[in-house]
């Protein structure tokens, strides 16, 4: 459900950040980091050339290096202020940040089935669940309502993502958690409504 906080804003923008190493690797990266690849650089380019012209004078970003430094990207070439939001940091993978599935399936055998018993309020050991998140989602708004004076760029992670447009879009758990977010592309939500730029 879409907070009642006055501060929320009612339109706004949301990029995932560029493609890591670890993306290439399958790697679950949570709040631990890897740098940007070459194409990672180019998609947060891409996605700057998009948002410029729009009238953004902030962008806030989850702290973690590969959405800060996609960030800095954006917010240099459309001249905008950068404001980093701790909220804004991916789900935290816990125990499971760094390693691959197959890594996961050797470490934490059941897991997989447990996950997908529960998927929104199963946390990862030593982490979070996509419920936990979600809530961590509304600070977020808030915190970059407050930030802004305007329509802001906000950037973050898949996950944290779905959970940021479902809170917009009004969206169930279900309809949450099947939300995908490719790593070029921006999405203008206004008053709920979803477009892709």
């Amino acid at each position: 459900m879409i907070p009642q906080d006055r501060h929320v804003p009612q339109r706004l923008f949301l990029v995932r950040h560029g493609q890591t190493r670890w993306n290439l690797e399958h790697r679950l990266q949570g709040q631990l980091d890897s740098p940007l690849t070459d194409d990672g650089i180019r998609q947060a380019k891409s996605v700057a050339e998009r948002l410029d012209g729009h009238g953004i004078t902030t962008v806030c970003s989850s702290p973690l290096g590969r959405a800060l430094r996609t960030a800095v990207i954006i917010a240099d070439r459309i001249g905008a202020d950068l404001v980093e939001v701790p909220e804004l940091a991916e789900v935290h993978h816990g125990d499971m940040a760094g390693l691959t599935w197959d890594d996961v399936d050797q470490r934490f055998p059941s897991a997989r089935a447990d996950r997908a018993a529960n998927r929104y309020g199963w946390a990862f050991p030593g982490g979070e669940s996509y419920a936990q998140a979600r809530a961590r989602a509304r600070r977020a708004l808030s915190a970059c309502g407050w930030a802004s004076g305007g329509v802001p760029v906000l950037v973050t992670h898949e996950m944290l993502g779905r959970m940021l447009r479902a809170d917009l879009r009004r969206l169930d758990p279900t309809a949450a958690l099947s939300l995908r977010h490719p790593h070029d592309v921006v999405f203008e939500i206004d008053r709920g409504v979803e477009r892709m730029l």
